[in-house]
C-alpha cells in the first residue's frame, strides 16, 4: 500500500519522534508513506472567509502533487488533516474558490478536488483493518486504561470531515483496543482543549484543560491519547489541578509494534 504523505510543521520539528514512530509503524504494517516533495505549511487553521484564497493555496498545491501521484494523501496531523480536508472539499464544491484558487496557480491541470484524504487513524481503520493490526502487535499495552481525546478538528465540521460520528466516536478506541489496551469513555472527550486561545487567555485554557483531565481521571484512565500535537502539548502545559500523562497515538502504537523499541 502506498500513499501520499503530508507530516506538517509541528511534526518536522517540536514532535519529529512522533512523526518518526508513525512512519516507523506504517512500514511494519506494510504501508508506504512518500513524504510530498518540498510541501508547504497548510496555515493551520482553516480560513472561515470565503474571499480568503491565498492561505488555502499551499493545501491546493500538496493536494495537487497527491492527485500527480495518483495517491490518496494521508496526514498525522489532526490540525493539518482539518485544513486540507476543508480546501479539498471547498476545491470540489465551491466554484468561487476553486476558480480563484486555479487562476493564482496556473496549474497544467486545474485542481478540482479529486484527491482522497485520509487521516493515519482512518489508514488503520478502513486500510489496514484494526483485527490486522491487532495480530502485527507484539507487545500488546494489557492492563493499560486509556482515555481518548478527540478534540474539535477531526470530527468537526462533521458534514466535511466525515471522519466518524461527531457525537459518540469510536476510531480512537477502537485503535486502543487493537493495540491491548483498555479504552476509557468520559465525558469530555470530544470537547475543546482550549488549544486556539492558550496565547491569549491562559487561564480559560487551563480551565478547560483541568476540566478534560479531571473527567478522565475520574472515569479511571492511566494516561490520555490524542491526534493533534497542539492538544498534546495544551493538554501537558496547561494542566494545573488534575494531571494525567498525555501521549500521541503514534508513540503507543510503535510500542505496541516493536518498533519503538527496535528504533
Amino acid at each position: 500500500m502506498k500513499y501520499s504523505y503530508y507530516p506538517g510543521c509541528t511534526l518536522k520539528t517540536k514532535a519529529k519522534e512522533l512523526d518518526r514512530y508513525g512512519r516507523l509503524s506504517a512500514a511494519k504494517l506494510g504501508v508506504e508513506l512518500e513524504e510530498i516533495e518540498n510541501w508547504q505549511c497548510c496555515g493551520a487553521v482553516y480560513p472561515q472567509a470565503e474571499d480568503e484564497i491565498a492561505t488555502k493555496l499551499s493545501a491546493v498545491r500538496t493536494l495537487d502533487a497527491a492527485k500527480q501521484k495518483g495517491q490518496e494523501l494521508v496526514t498525522l496531523c489532526s490540525a493539518c488533516h482539518h485544513v486540507l480536508k476543508r480546501v479539498n472539499h471547498d476545491m470540489r464544491e465551491n466554484e468561487y474558490i476553486r476558480t480563484r484558487a486555479n487562476n493564482y496557480m496556473k496549474l497544467d491541470t486545474p485542481y478540482a478536488g479529486e484527491t482522497s484524504v485520509i487521516h493515519y487513524l482512518e489508514l488503520l481503520r478502513d486500510r489496514v483493518g484494526f483485527d490486522n493490526l491487532k495480530q502485527a502487535v507484539v507487545n500488546p499495552l494489557k492492563g493499560v486504561k486509556i482515555a481518548a481525546y478527540y478534540g474539535c478538528l477531526l470530527l468537526r465540521p462533521s458534514g466535511v470531515m466525515a471522519f466518524d460520528d461527531p457525537e459518540n466516536p469510536t476510531v480512537i478506541e477502537d485503535f486502543i483496543k487493537a493495540i491491548g489496551a483498555t479504552p476509557v469513555t468520559y465525558s469530555q472527550r470530544n470537547e475543546c482543549c482550549g488549544g486556539y486561545i492558550a496565547m491569549e487567555d491562559k487561564g480559560a485554557a487551563q480551565k478547560r484543560v483541568d476540566v478534560i483531565l479531571s473527567s478522565a481521571k475520574d472515569a479511571g484512565a492511566d494516561l490520555i491519547i490524542t491526534a493533534c500535537p497542539l492538544c498534546m502539548y495544551n493538554l501537558d502545559a496547561n494542566a494545573t489541578e488534575a494531571h494525567l500523562p498525555v501521549k500521541y497515538f503514534t508513540e503507543l502504537l510503535a510500542d505496541a509494534l516493536g518498533v519503538k523499541e527496535e528504533d
